[in-house]
């Protein structure tokens, strides 16, 4: 990467993105764009799996590993992991991706339908349509925001959606570096942007309208911004951005060496 400036959004798994740069010989610019709080109440899950005991659910959809460890954790907290497990084998379960998966089968948990790559929404409603979900319970374990394509899409079916919160995305704490990547973006000091999230789209261009920073497209256009797949291409489109790179398949081994090459 030839000592060039990569700046990379991700929070979660930003050091191990930040090593790989720099094991690239690029020299990367940390601005998590993205904080994840938890947001599980360990009462609204008692109470979900005493209803789903009274009410059986006709198909439970996992989208993240994080989420579903998080959903995991407090029923072991709550001793009703047991409960959760009989409950989903009586389930149609579908997960979104390889993530949920993992997570999944540490547990034991059978899984029937499996998104495919590029494991958006679209990929998810794909499989789901093999089920007949008219008047039956769909369980939702929700990621850091709402997913209304796909909860619009369940109660088309005639399917009634019960969520499970478990996390929320947020603005990180610590906003100092992101201020630091808008001022190298307008001095045209980044080579590259590296987003792994719509999220930290929106995020970034919602901190930009705070600091009075009107040139936030421009300035990421005039750099090589590289998206890890088209969910979060469809968010930089959204907001004017130009995306350069977008990773495929989705993952980030795919995603560095594209961006590798570009720069080299």
């Amino acid at each position: 990467m030839k000592g060039q400036t990569v700046a990379v959004l991700e929070s979660r798994l930003g050091a191990q993105i930040v090593e790989l740069i720099a094991k690239r010989g690029g020299k990367p610019l940390h601005a998590p764009a993205l904080s994840e709080i938890p947001d599980i109440d360990p009462g609204f899950i008692a109470e979900l799996v005493a209803d789903w005991s009274a009410a059986p659910v006709k198909t439970a959809i996992f989208q993240t590993g994080v989420g579903t460890r998080a959903l995991f954790k407090v029923t072991d907290e709550l001793g009703l992991s047991g409960k959760l497990l009989e409950l989903l084998a009586a389930s149609t379960v579908v997960v979104r991706g390889p993530k949920p998966t993992g997570a999944l089968n540490s547990r034991g948990v059978h899984i029937d339908l499996s998104a495919t790559e590029p494991y958006t929404t679209t990929e998810v409603i794909a499989q789901l349509k093999t089920l007949q979900l008219a008047g039956e319970r769909v369980v939702v374990q929700r990621y850091g925001g709402k997913n209304p394509e796909l909860e619009t899409w369940l109660q088309a079916q005639g399917a009634s959606v019960l969520e499970i919160p478990v996390y929320r995305w947020a603005m990180p704490a610590d906003t100092e570096p992101l201020a630091n990547l808008l001022a190298a973006l307008a001095q045209r000091e980044v080579a590259a942007v590296v987003v792994t999230s719509a999220s930290q789209v929106h995020n970034l261009f919602d901190f930009a309208a705070t600091q009075g920073v009107t040139t936030l497209a421009a300035d990421l256009n005039a750099s090589i911004v590289v998206s890890i797949g088209p969910v979060c291409s469809a968010a930089l489109l959204h907001h004017g951005v130009i995306v350069k790179i977008e990773a495929s398949p989705p993952k980030l081994g795919p995603l560095i060496n594209a961006l590798d090459a570009a720069l080299s």
